[in-house]
């Protein structure tokens, strides 16, 4: 074991995500061969085989999903080590890790495109997925350096989290729907109408059931769907009406191709985070892009998000 390398801990790390050799070694920009040896190597270190594989399907075996704990609390302990080192010299350069649930995906690149003009030496890699609780293992891994996202979960993990900006939610539906000739309908009629929701475990489904409990209502749901594409094409056929992030339809509603139904109590706000574990030690890049996010986040996305907002159906 003790001529085991970081570099075959970081390539049986990434075989480890994908279960795929093949999209580890285009993850790590290396040869599926490549991989291959740095993985066989790291077996006969260990003694045993770390993988089962079957054709194109690969497994971890059982000493492979042990040693994963011990690999993943190697690299995070080296990642840390590096951060303090920077630190000490004051530079940005190197690669900074972002996590963020899928929604933020549509207000992001903006604020990254900034970042990058300031500071061209960092190397920004964004890690998007629709499960929060992926997105917390790998912020308490130390696979990703920062996290943006809505609601934190509580009491799970100690965690820094820090609101940078207002995420509001609305209610959308087709253009010449019945509910636009009303003006401001009360929101018992939406019962009268199917709905169109983001599955279970989002946020904001969390925020719609909060929403409909708070006013007693039980409306009928007719499709629960875990994309924001999906379910802005559903609606714009006529399946349905929605609550979603207005980030995510502001291009739609702009262009006339839905509109807000201004229900009593919507838009519903909540914030958009930034967050990392308490006891993590921020790369200087780390930090700068969080300072963007609270110094200037809100300015960046507020604009856009008010003039969707002062605009009527």
């Amino acid at each position: 074991m003790r001529s085991v390398t970081f570099r075959q801990l970081r390539v049986f790390t990434e075989v480890a995500r994908h279960l795929s050799f093949s999209q580890a070694a285009e993850s790590l920009h290396l040869t599926p061969p490549a991989v291959t040896m740095q993985v066989k190597e790291l077996e006969g270190h260990v003694g045993m085989p770390l993988f089962e594989r079957q054709g194109r399907q690969v497994q971890l075996t059982m000493a492979g999903e042990y040693f994963l704990v011990y690999a993943k609390r190697l690299l995070s302990t080296l990642k840390d080590a590096d951060n303090v080192m920077a630190r000490f010299k004051r530079v940005e350069t190197g690669v900074l890790t972002i996590g963020l649930l899928s929604t933020a995906g549509y207000f992001l690149p903006a604020l990254l495109a900034r970042f990058q003009s300031e500071h061209p030496g960092v190397d920004v890699r964004l890690d998007v997925t629709r499960d929060l609780t992926k997105l917390m293992d790998r912020l308490h891994s130390n696979e990703i350096d920062l996290a943006v996202m809505g609601r934190p979960p509580k009491g799970e993990y100690a965690l820094r989290s820090e609101p940078f900006a207002g995420h509001p939610m609305v209610f959308v539906c087709p253009p010449g729907h019945p509910l636009l000739g009303v003006g401001h309908p009360p929101i018992e009629a939406l019962v009268h109408y199917p709905l169109i929701v983001r599955e279970l475990g989002s946020e904001v489904r969390h925020v719609l059931d909060n929403y409909l409990r708070e006013h007693r209502l039980a409306p009928r749901i007719a499709m629960e769907i875990p994309s924001n594409e999906t379910i802005k094409a559903s609606v714009m056929a006529g399946l349905g009406i929605s609550f979603i992030s207005l980030h995510a339809v502001a291009a739609e509603l702009r262009a006339g191709q839905l509109h807000r139904v201004e229900f009593e109590g919507t838009p519903v706000i909540r914030t958009w985070n930034i967050v990392h574990e308490a006891s993590k030690v921020l790369s200087p890049a780390a930090e700068a892009f969080r300072y963007l996010m609270l110094e200037h986040g809100e300015a960046l996305i507020s604009e856009h998000s008010v003039s969707l907002l002062g605009s009527s159906p």
